[in-house]
């Protein structure tokens, strides 16, 4: 006797699937868990401002504070809220590949037991009609007698190596269906706080239109005034024109370029001042570089835990302000129009509603020269 060749194939198939599954398990257990960690942070910040909010006395000095910590509110809760869908994202796609696994492996446990009970049920007929020794006995010669009763431990091996598979399928089975309910439960409780951060998210709203109808027009405008200074990019343009010195990447772009997309793809240009470009768009929206280049830089502002992108073009330099993620590195070589992240979350002033826009600049190597950052998209 000996393993057929579907036996054989069916324990490598239960073997590469236990392989296989592990590391998955892992990389998923792992990004399940970082973006838990995220969420905590996001919990903790939106906690401390709400002590700092209640702390604050009523009054007409406090009240420009109080606005200013409710949009920050908005924003650590809107980035919860993404960060919760995420986590449910990320978690439904772990409990269909670990209820995939455990099906499969169900089926596998399924098959193994029948495979042994069939292996039993001969040995037991075998056993009966006193096969064994029939078999042994007919042997042609010694040889053949030592290679038929080696045969007949093979089968005993195999019947006991059976018994350890199904313990072994039977554990993983339940490793998995353990892991499964734990996900649904995980999921469960990730919808109810996106539900509950929703309707914080349009107290929090409501409760900053009030206090805004408090400010004066004068006090408005120097409220709009601090945080655009606030979310002003985080190192002198000075330092980047330094390290631009001698740049080559890009080295055909210059004052006179023009007829270039802008950053955010489907975006519409706000406001123009200058160097700069406010320029507003779609969740989630692509943000690419207008021209090919090089990431001189990358920072994380402190304030809004949004990124700045810095690309030099030769001698000049583009900003790209205001990025919930960022997709390359820096010193990365950048040609036109290529992905560099994507559009982050504001608090409009006005309507204390959330809105996504981008800070786009343009800078001269001289600083004497202005540039117009309408200029590089005149069509």
């Amino acid at each position: 006797m000996r393993l057929t060749p579907h036996i054989t194939r069916t324990i490598l198939l239960i073997a590469t699937l236990l392989v296989a599954v592990g590391p998955l398990s892992a990389q998923q257990s792992q990004k399940i868990a970082e973006q838990q960690r995220v969420i905590a942070n996001l919990e903790r910040r939106i906690a401390d401002d709400d002590r700092k909010i209640k702390n604050l006395k009523s009054s007409k000095s406090t009240t420009q504070q109080r606005v200013r910590l409710l949009t920050r509110q908005i924003e650590s809760r809107n980035q919860l809220l993404n960060a919760n869908r995420r986590q449910i994202n990320l978690l439904n796609r772990d409990i269909d590949r670990t209820d995939s696994t455990a099906r499969s492996l169900t089926a596998q446990l399924e098959q193994t037991k029948a495979q042994y009970a069939e292996l039993v049920r001969e040995s037991y007929r075998n056993y009966r009609h006193n096969n064994y020794l029939s078999y042994i006995f007919s042997s042609e010669s010694f040889t053949d007698a030592i290679r038929r009763v080696s045969i007949l431990r093979n089968v005993a091996i195999m019947r006991s190596d059976k018994i350890k598979e199904i313990d072994s399928l039977n554990r993983e089975v339940t490793r998995h269906l353990d892991t499964l309910a734990q996900r649904r439960e995980a999921l469960n409780v990730t919808r109810r706080n996106l539900n509950t951060q929703k309707q914080r998210l349009q107290r929090d709203a409501n409760s900053a239109r009030q206090t805004v109808k408090k400010l004066t027009n004068q006090e408005r405008q120097t409220l709009r005034n601090k945080i655009a200074r606030e979310e002003q990019l985080a190192i002198a343009i000075s330092e980047l024109r330094r390290l631009t010195k001698g740049n080559k990447e890009g080295a055909s772009f210059s004052k006179t370029t023009s007829n270039l997309n802008l950053p955010v793809v489907g975006g519409t240009v706000r406001k123009y001042k200058g160097n700069m470009a406010e320029i507003v768009g779609r969740k989630d929206a692509d943000i690419i570089t207008i021209y090919a280049g090089k990431v001189l830089d990358i920072k994380r502002n402190r304030i809004t835990n949004k990124y700045d992108v810095y690309v030099a073009h030769g001698e000049y330099i583009s900003t790209y302000a205001n990025l919930s993620e960022v997709c390359v590195a820096k010193d990365a070589k950048l040609t036109k129009n290529q992905r560099i992240g994507t559009i982050g979350s504001s608090v409009n002033l006005n309507t204390m509603e959330m809105e996504y826009k981008m800070v786009f600049g343009i800078y001269s190597p001289n600083p004497n020269e202005v540039m117009q950052a309408s200029k590089c998209f005149k069509k």
